[in-house]
């Protein structure tokens, strides 16, 4: 790749972002030619080609899309650094960079990263969401500087990572309150064909509420299932059916989704992780978020 004109560029990620090169003219006040003219030479420069054509739209190609994510956080950067200008603050944030498995319930993962939020220092948060193999894949080269789970590193996985156990919660059931004193005067037999909301098929707390309720010898009618935790509780807020969470976060989810706890499911917990590449924590944050959730979120349960 031959050097890298940033105004080529510019207008690329302009193009993308605005979606056809006649609204990027328009924001860049350039004729469309002479915008199309910038990206052919950029392409040249790229060696690929960075557009498809859809009808008469132009779709990032998969290096386009390669292009667009390092050009965004080239320009978002940018636009970061002149508002620092702008209000004359000559100090330095910090950036502390957290991966937080999306199986997690958000509640969870706040209360989680919630002490590194109160650190003196001036430390700015930057939160990803994903699957855990795209987490540690980051955090590998070091574009994380840490990755809450609720699972360990799996076992066989070539990357120098290291599992700080933060602690477990067992896991409670929430119904509606028109439904939740009878659901729970009956636990956990109530649950036998009682509507429920369930995490997606392949997420650890999933398969061990299937083997709980096998254990228990109920069997819930499964009315839909999620990826995303709070969509899960949004839904049980409207009355679709009986859901799981966390113990620990009881209060908050009787509060914020206006249901009643039925029931804890005994002998089953989640458990949750802060995943390293350091095997003895050094950085204050990570300390702090460990530190707080051994001692006060996962404590007594």
């Amino acid at each position: 790749m031959r050097h890298l004109n940033y105004s080529h560029l510019q207008y690329f990620w302009t193009v993308v972002r605005k979606g056809s090169i006649a609204k990027a003219s328009e924001d860049l006040h350039l004729t469309p030619q002479t915008i199309s003219g910038q990206l052919k030479l950029l392409e040249d420069s790229v060696g690929q080609p960075l557009f498809h054509r859809v009808g008469r739209g132009l779709v990032p190609s998969e290096m386009g899309q390669v292009v667009y994510q390092y050009a965004d956080e080239i320009f978002s950067l940018g636009a970061e650094l002149a508002q620092r200008v702008r209000s004359g603050d000559e100090t330095v944030p910090l950036t502390f960079h957290v991966g937080l498995v999306n199986s997690i319930a958000k509640l969870i993962s706040y209360r989680i990263v919630q002490p590194a939020l109160e650190l003196e220092e001036n430390l700015k948060v930057v939160c990803t969401e994903g699957k855990l193999e795209d987490l540690l894949a980051d955090l590998a080269v070091h574009k994380l500087d840490i990755v809450i789970s609720d699972r360990p590193v799996p076992v066989g996985l070539n990357l120098r990572a290291f599992n700080h156990q933060l602690g477990e919660s067992p896991i409670a059931f929430f119904a509606q309150p028109r439904n939740a004193t009878h659901a729970a005067r009956k636990f956990p037999a109530s649950l036998h064909q009682a509507p429920m909301l369930m995490p997606a098929a392949g997420n650890a707390l999933r398969r061990g509420l299937d083997d709980w309720f096998e254990q228990q010898g109920v069997a819930p009618r499964v009315v839909a299932e999620f990826d995303d935790s709070a969509l899960l509780k949004a839904f049980g807020e409207a009355g679709t059916g009986i859901f799981p969470a966390p113990a620990a976060i009881t209060e908050e989810v009787e509060r914020m989704y206006h249901v009643r706890c039925i029931g804890i499911a005994e002998g089953l917990v989640d458990s949750y992780y802060a995943i390293s590449s350091e095997r003895k924590i050094k950085h204050p944050a990570v300390a702090s978020i460990t530190e707080v959730a051994r001692e006060s979120l996962f404590s007594g349960l």
